[in-house]
């Protein structure tokens, strides 16, 4: 198994055979089982957001960003679902890790899960590329079990898929967490993966709001942590933030797991930050990427970049998968995103978006998320 004619076929794009892929995700289980649940690397590097399968836009970031062994990179989780090509995306990051295990790093994020990917594509992907059995898959998603959880970036830079726990106040408990599993419903393992930041908006005082009145002037959000709409992990606040970075001795936490239109979003004065690297996410959203090219811990660069031009030609068939209103046709639902065997005609799916958050929380809530607060 020669890495590097791997490397040659995924960089054009091309699937490997299934033998190879069972392969290569040994090697890549007896790689990461080394790894501790938090892993310690050093500036320089650039760090990723989500790319969700979408392939030739993380080529065009290789080529803005560099490619590996030159550059050193994080990326921050959620390579597979939503877009076209999770297998090719996926694969090429494994075989880069195989070949050049100093130069790059993966995290896990709430999509590298089997029950999340049977929902958003990648399942089906896998059938639909590979004659309709589920070996694939399965090697794939038992590899994603072996992702390791945290990096800490110079002893102070805390890098994470999603966000921070109401389990979890040291990095120490985090390193305790039996991650080699499927990512359980609730607990630490969970909301490190699926929690988000939550800041106090500002009411626009054109609309009646008193700006001297800061009651009225901010919208009731909590600084401490909520159950998050998402129906999986929790919102968190600032002083939950500040609280976690002083015991802990962290400066800064980097996070992906929310699209964000300029391609990253800065929460609490700098002391979170969401780096998004999927452009134009599932080819219809029109927005911004970005890469965080750190050269050391306070000397920093988002690289803000846009979809590949490859990308372009598959809006040429979106006629044959969105609606006017540029949602998924009930056909596309039931067969690509739902798999449940439900009539392809039920009325029930016509005015879904998948893409919704209403519809990603809808759906997780259907997974009976128990909380224990």
């Amino acid at each position: 198994m020669e890495l590097d004619k791997c490397l040659e076929v995924l960089y054009k794009g091309q699937l490997l055979p299934e033998v190879t892929i069972r392969a290569l995700c040994f090697k890549f289980k007896e790689l990461l089982i080394k790894e501790s649940n938090v892993i310690h690397i050093q500036t320089p590097v650039t760090v990723v957001g989500d790319m969700h399968g979408q392939f030739h836009d993380l080529l065009e970031m290789f080529s803005i960003g560099g490619r590996i062994p030159d550059t050193n990179y994080l990326f921050l989780g959620d390579y597979v679902d939503r877009g076209l090509y999770s297998i090719e995306t996926i694969m090429l990051l494994i075989v880069l890790k195989l070949r050049y295990p100093d130069r790059i790093h993966l995290l896990r994020g709430n999509h590298e899960s089997r029950q999340i990917t049977q929902s958003y594509g990648f399942y089906t992907e896998c059938l639909n590329k590979y004659g309709g059995n589920t070996r694939v898959w399965t090697y794939l998603t038992d590899a994603f079990d072996y992702l390791v959880l945290c990096c800490i970036i110079d002893n102070e830079l805390f890098c994470v898929h999603g966000g921070l726990s109401p389990n979890v106040q040291t990095i120490d408990q985090i390193k305790i967490i039996d991650r080699f599993r499927e990512i359980p419903h609730d607990g630490a393992m969970a909301d490190l993966v699926w929690s988000d930041p939550e800041e106090n908006e500002l009411i626009n005082p054109e609309n009646g709001i008193d700006p001297n009145n800061l009651e009225e002037f901010f919208k009731p959000t909590s600084n401490q942590f909520q159950v998050s709409p998402r129906g999986a992990g929790y919102t968190f606040g600032r002083a939950v933030v500040e609280k976690f970075l002083e015991s802990n001795k962290m400066s800064r936490i980097y996070r992906a797991h929310q699209l964000c239109n300029d391609g990253y979003q800065v929460y609490f004065d700098g002391l979170v930050t969401t780096v998004w690297s999927a452009p134009n996410y599932c080819y219809r959203c029109g927005n911004k990427a970005s890469i965080l090219e750190l050269y050391s811990t306070n000397k920093f660069y988002f690289n803000v970049f846009e979809e590949a031009p490859e990308n372009k030609l598959l809006k040429e068939n979106f006629n044959n998968i969105y609606d006017d209103s540029g949602r998924m046709t009930s056909k596309v639902i039931n067969d690509y995103f739902i798999d449940d065997g439900s009539d392809d005609d039920d009325e029930s799916f016509r005015d879904v978006d998948v893409f919704s958050e209403e519809y990603q929380a809808r759906s997780a809530s259907l997974r009976s998320v128990q909380y224990f607060l």
